[in-house]
């Protein structure tokens, strides 16, 4: 089924739009002096008998004259030229339904279709016609809206995913090789912290591996992954690296898109504590205020130093994006510098899973 037969909701609305309008045509020849019987006898089976052609019919002339790739002339004329026949086959077959109304029951029905009400029916015929077009033409550009939208949702899932491969693939590499450097220095000299931190490290790669593009994730999930994150990192900067998180309880059942905290984690420390003699703090603040989940990432950062103190700010910029594909305006990410410390603030509906 197509046009308004494609849904039963749809076709129901439909047919009854017309059993009300045989309906009023039934009227319209009762005032007239031919009788209730007689009319509703003619009009409303026509009626529905015109609903149905109409229906298909139209559907496949505007599928034949699409209003992206015809002139207004030219779907004007198509239309008007299919709107005349079907008129003219409805006339014909009033008439005919009339004859055989008259011999089916000869005493008990009286003649209705006279000239008269079938020219008026071939120009009623013509005008219900254009307006089954129209409701064709809005069903089938409806249509259209909502497969581009799918579309357009199935590419934002795709870029979302691959956004997500290349955040793992991103990691940074030295990040990687360092942390086994660490792991075979530890063998001989702390077995212990060497096994602790083989575990740290395959916690992480496996939270990492299991995130889904598709699947948001809770904020106390996240910190779970920062966490294994920042105890990898703390072998390497032992106490120069401090890890502070202030999360409030309604805060931590919020979701967001995965691997939106690690980045900024990873750049704190790469880009701040990496580049300082004395001992830095990396701080995860989260709270929800109402409707809105507002998260603030900071770390401390040298005071002598120039620049972001952030890299070049594509890690941060991706941020902002995929919050954007995310929630669209509804969230925001902003960054700045401020009294030796950089700071990062996010803000997002605050979601929680049903």
């Amino acid at each position: 089924m197509h046009g308004v037969f494609a849904n039963w909701r749809a076709a129901l609305l439909y047919l009854l739009a017309w059993l009300m309008l045989g309906l009023l045509l039934a009227a319209m020849l009762a005032v007239s002096g031919a009788g209730w019987g007689a009319s509703l006898a003619f009009a409303v089976p026509l009626a529905l008998v015109y609903a149905y052609a109409t229906g298909f019919s139209a559907y496949y002339v505007c599928r034949a004259y699409p209003l992206d790739r015809r002139r207004p002339p030219a779907i004007a004329a198509g239309i008007g030229m299919t709107a005349a026949c079907a008129a003219a086959l409805w006339c014909a077959i009033g008439a005919a339904w009339n004859s055989l109304l008259t011999a089916l029951a000869p005493e008990s029905y009286v003649p209705v279709a006279s000239a008269p009400v079938l020219a008026s029916m071939f120009g009623l015929g013509i005008i219900l016609y254009g307006l089954a077009a129209a409701v064709n033409y809005l069903l089938i550009e409806s249509e259209r809206v909502r497969q581009l939208e799918t579309q357009r949702l199935q590419m934002k899932l795709m870029a979302q995913d691959a956004e997500l491969r290349m955040l793992r693939a991103q990691v940074d590499p030295h990040f990687l090789f360092n942390s086994l450097n660490s792991v075979s220095a530890l063998t001989s000299l702390d077995p212990a912290a060497a096994r602790d931190m083989t575990v740290q490290l395959a916690e992480f790669f496996r939270h990492t591996l299991g995130l889904r593009a598709d699947r948001k994730v809770t904020l106390d999930h996240e910190l779970q992954l920062v966490r294994h994150f920042v105890a990898i990192e703390q072998v390497r900067f032992g106490d120069r690296l401090r890890f502070e998180a202030d999360i409030d309880q309604a805060a931590g059942a919020c979701l967001l898109p995965p691997m939106l905290l690690q980045p900024l984690v990873e750049n704190a420390i790469k880009h701040g504590i990496g580049q300082m003699v004395e001992t830095g703090r990396v701080r995860i603040e989260a709270v929800r205020a109402g409707s809105i989940l507002r998260i603030r990432v900071e770390n401390d950062v040298d005071a002598d130093a120039a620049g972001d103190a952030r890299g070049t700010g594509l890690g941060l910029v991706n941020v902002r994006q995929r919050l954007a594909a995310a929630h669209g305006h509804e969230a925001s990410a902003h960054w700045a510098r401020r009294d030796g410390r950089f700071v990062v603030e996010l803000a997002l509906p605050a979601v929680q899973k049903g």
